[in-house]
């Protein structure tokens, strides 16, 4: 089924330029192949760096939404859903987050984070749908992703989004003035368009885009949580002992953190329920584990006003 306005779109777009660096990667010794996807990887977290003022703009709006019982919602389609889906799974373990908290919509549902699902992305109402079923209210955010900026699944969700009065960022791969011409600006609370240029391989935004666009991920989750008191120092503080390497990991932070030995950090660990938080407070503060729960409580959660004493 053919579709020129699409086609003119896709012609406009820098991921679907062709890269003039490797117009001869197909008969390149495989050095050279290599060297040159490394080189154009290195140009896609040069490509982040012009977007941190934006960056910062859209945690701040994170962490508001959060302290006021909000969550986020990452909406994408093919690689950049994965993307969504995989940061917002990795904040339970890494940050103590209810599986609520942070929460990964992807075009043609849980079965596309295995095999590509052709077509689910290509309907706005799909991602309009999603939000629905999401249950987004005006306390969350959804943050839309598309390395081409147009995706209709992506669009459908940021549109759903603002129409419930959520706050909305976007993180595409093509440049700003690109976004600020486009329809979604206007619904977009705050955009972060890191532009990677063409691709290595035409069209392949799993390659340059995929890497961007992670990083700026990594930076908005993190960046938020440490903002809500889950790092103490640059340790990951609120962590669930959920496996053998999270036990022992607890133990070490505890151990570096205070300065206990193994024994003392396993068994002020126990009797702090098995939260790192908690034990740190009992250590550092020389408290029994229900005063460490009230000092992080009245600090906010975090750990150096618990220490001292202090409320956030």
């Amino acid at each position: 089924m053919s579709n020129p306005a699409l086609f003119e779109q896709l012609q406009k777009l820098t991921t679907e330029k062709r890269n003039p660096r490797s117009m001869g990667i197909d008969v390149a010794p495989l050095p050279e192949v290599l060297d040159l996807i490394h080189a154009e990887d290195r140009r896609a977290v040069e490509a982040v760096t012009p977007e941190l003022p934006y960056v910062a703009q859209a945690v701040e709006i994170l962490v508001d939404a959060f302290q006021n019982g909000g969550r986020l919602f990452y909406a994408g389609a093919g690689t950049s859903g994965r993307l969504g889906v995989l940061d917002a799974a990795e904040c339970p373990p890494t940050f103590g987050t209810d599986p609520e908290m942070v929460q990964g919509l992807i075009a043609g549902g849980n079965a596309a984070m295995f095999k590509a699902q052709e077509g689910a992305e290509d309907h706005e109402s799909y991602g309009a749908d999603a939000v629905d079923e999401a249950g987004v209210t005006e306390r969350d955010v959804v943050c839309g992703i598309a390395a081409s900026r147009r995706t209709p699944y992506v669009a459908g969700a940021v549109q759903r989004a603002k129409e419930l009065g959520a706050r909305t960022l976007f993180v595409t791969c093509n440049p700003r003035d690109a976004f600020e011409a486009s329809d979604l600006d206007a619904i977009t609370d705050v955009a972060m368009c890191a532009d990677v240029g063409p691709e290595v391989i035409m069209g392949s935004t799993r390659m340059k885009s995929g890497t961007a666009t992670k990083l700026i991920l990594n930076m908005l989750s993190t960046a938020s949580m440490i903002r809500m008191g889950k790092v103490y120092e640059n340790m990951m503080v609120d962590l669930q002992m959920t496996n053998a390497k999270l036990v022992e990991r607890s133990r070490r932070i505890v151990m570096m953190a205070t300065g206990v030995d193994y024994d003392t950090a396993g068994s002020t660990l126990e009797a702090a329920g098995g939260h790192v938080k908690t034990a740190l407070v009992m250590l550092l503060a020389d408290v029994d584990a229900e005063t460490a729960r009230q000092r992080i409580e009245a600090g906010g959660g975090f750990v150096r006003h618990a220490i001292a004493g202090t409320r956030a």
